[in-house]
């Protein structure tokens, strides 16, 4: 696989959670002379390393991160902030001669930087609270109705993605198809990327040695200490979980066994996000055992 040595033009590191993303990009950073920009909805914040798995000193002093536990948990976060943030670390890294890999598992994060957001109308504030008083039942079959192939461009169990849809579709009369067809266009940011997989059954050993090894660094403290969460790290998995626990609603044993049946899921519906949405090209991660080796090898010296 070649890359032009000589090209500051962004490399992009996706992929499933627990796949290998972190210690895959800061290897690439080193063999391209780069810089990491953090392309995930909720290492945003501060507070939240050990439950976002944010890189460890063992990674961020080897190469310059950015975009990592900088913002507070109270704070929301959103596509259209990332993309902007995004682009000025890029605009940087570039200006100092060097390669920006941007790596992460956030797909509307990463789409909406390579392609932009559509200009989409504002919250009704009115037609939010409506909306938010309905089950995920209710408003799927509302969904269902105005949108019949909405199902397959959203994650439906999102409630929050399926109120979104509704907003638009009801302000707009467009369906998620066509709000999204500036997305069919080419890229505004021109990049190249990366795919990372595992099969299946190596996948979830390595999510459930993640979960072993949050416990391991102090992710209950963690989390105990939290205060003042706003709507976006509310989302993280495992906060939830986690809680029940702080608050003796629920033991270890569970809380473990329902980070890693989330993160699983969750790792599914990137895959396929990713799948859908980019044509990165795959890199096979099976069975891998050294890293930096791999990731010469995959990448050897030469022009493109």
């Amino acid at each position: 696989m070649r890359v032009n040595p000589n090209n500051n033009q962004p490399l992009i590191v996706a992929g499933p959670s627990g796949v290998g993303k972190s210690a895959f990009a800061v290897e690439l950073a080193l063999r391209f002379d780069g810089e990491i920009v953090g392309a995930d909805a909720y290492q945003v914040y501060a507070g939240m390393e050990v439950l976002t798995a944010q890189p460890g000193p063992e990674l961020t002093t080897r190469v310059p991160h950015h975009l990592f536990g900088f913002l507070a948990p109270s704070e929301p976060f959103d596509a259209a902030r990332y993309a902007a943030m995004a682009r000025e670390k890029i605009s940087a890294i570039s200006a100092r001669g060097r390669r920006p890999i941007l790596v992460g598992g956030s797909g509307l994060y990463l789409k909406a930087l390579t392609h932009g957001l559509a200009d989409l109308p504002p919250v009704d504030a009115g037609l939010r609270a409506e909306l938010m008083a309905l089950s995920l039942e209710e408003l799927q079959a509302r969904l269902d109705r105005v949108d019949p192939e909405a199902r397959q461009r959203i994650d439906i169990q999102n409630p929050r993605r399926v109120i979104r849809a509704l907003e638009i579709q009801a302000q707009t009369g467009q369906s998620v198809a066509e709000q999204r067809q500036l997305w069919a266009a080419p890229p505004t940011l021109e990049h190249e990327g990366f795919l990372l997989l595992r099969d299946r059954p190596e996948l979830e050993t390595r999510i459930e040695e993640n979960v072993r090894t949050m416990w391991r660094k102090g992710v209950l403290a963690e989390v105990a200490a939290l205060k003042n969460i706003g709507p976006t790290a509310a989302r993280a998995i495992g906060l939830r979980e986690l809680r029940a626990v702080v608050n003796g609603d629920s033991d270890r044993d569970d809380a473990s066994a329902a980070m890693v049946r989330s993160t699983c899921q969750y790792a599914k519906r990137q895959l396929t996000w990713f799948r859908n949405q980019f044509s990165f090209k795959p890199i096979d991660m099976n069975g891998l055992q050294n890293m930096r080796k791999f990731v010469f090898d995959t990448f050897p010296p030469g022009p493109a």
